[in-house]
């Protein structure tokens, strides 16, 4: 992995939910220097007089120190364009990306692009998807928007908004939101103001070990046995003994082939028996799943492989199941070779 790898976040969330007001207030925070925001709506508050008078096809440095931009009509090349700015000396040399995507997007297709697009690769690294749910309209907006449910869903972290106008969040809301994903941790923000480091330090995608916090990443404590979502559920699957090369690949392959649109969202860290003093950090998003990237070495003294689901009508028995038959069918063939 190259030393100048670039961790990207999300920032996801239905209409009105506040993800414009957070990143205005982020925006005026010296910790979130040296950040490129990329949004494809401006939403009621705008972030920045100038972005809301620039064309969209402007790189905004802000006084800040971070550059903005209105994504344009293809992700890909407006998150090539900032990297060769950034290698160009043309822009501020930012060292983290987020964006904002529209309330009514599905963003599984922003994590797909940047699991697959060769354009970027080894540049950036996701770095984690943050969801805002607005405590006033969000247990409505949950039970009529499937969209809303899946934004909850795939995220590493739930911002609750406007708690300033509802009081402490409605216990239906939380447990509606522990139903859809109850290994994300829920935050609040206090009229849209939340500390930077609270939302954008997940994610372990090390060159030099600047963030390893595996376990809050993964958040496999946090998971919980109770009742799930009828449809959406989500549970971690933990291997005491590593797991062979061959064995992860087909294990993949075949959640893609079988699962498909099903498998909301896979992550997990993997210790791989071919390679146990580095493991591997993977990423799944429906059918598509990132090539794995490679910590230089364990966070912790824990070795153990643990790989987090978030599945629609994937049943946690049947995911065991699979990884069972094929190591076994792995280690057979082994043997007879």
């Amino acid at each position: 992995m190259r030393a100048d790898v670039i961790p990207i976040s999300i920032l996801t969330g239905f209409l009105g939910s506040g993800k414009t007001t957070i990143l205005g207030h982020l925006l005026r925070q010296s910790a979130f220097s040296r950040t490129a925001v990329i949004i494809n709506e401006f939403g009621e508050v705008g972030l920045d007089h100038e972005l809301v008078e620039a064309s969209e096809d402007s790189f905004i440095e802000l006084k800040t120190g971070c550059l903005c931009c209105k994504i344009r009509s293809d992700l890909a090349q407006t998150l090539q364009d900032m990297l060769q700015r950034r290698d160009d000396g043309k822009c501020p040399p930012f060292d983290r990306i987020v964006i904002e995507t529209s309330g009514l997007a599905d963003p599984a297709p922003i994590l797909q692009t940047l699991m697959t697009d060769t354009t970027i690769g080894g540049r950036l690294v996701l770095g984690g998807v943050v969801a805002t749910v607005d405590s006033v309209t969000g247990a409505s907006t949950l039970q009529r928007e499937d969209i809303s449910q899946k934004q909850v869903a795939i995220a590493d972290a739930i911002v609750l908004t406007k708690l300033d106008l509802n009081g402490p969040a409605q216990p239906a809301l939380l447990r509606r939101l522990a139903e859809l994903n109850a290994a994300a941790p829920v935050l609040s923000a206090d009229r849209g103001k939340i500390h930077s480091q609270c939302l954008f330090s997940a994610g372990p995608y090390d060159p030099h070990a600047k963030s390893l916090d595996v376990n809050s990443w993964l958040a496999q404590e946090r998971h919980s046995h109770a009742r799930h979502d009828a449809d959406i559920q989500a549970f971690t699957v933990v291997r005491n003994e590593p797991i062979a090369a061959v064995t992860l690949t087909l294990f993949l392959e075949t959640l893609a082939e079988h699962c498909g649109a099903d498998l909301l969202r896979l992550k997990g860290i993997v210790n791989v028996a071919e390679s146990p003093d580095r493991p591997a950090v993977i990423h799944g998003v429906q059918h598509v799943f990132h090539a794995p990237a490679w910590l230089k070495r364990w966070p912790s003294d824990d070795r153990r492989s643990r790989i987090v689901f978030i599945t629609r009508r994937v049943r946690e028995r049947w995911v065991e199941a699979l990884l069972e038959a094929i190591g076994a069918e792995v280690a057979d063939a082994s043997v007879a070779a």
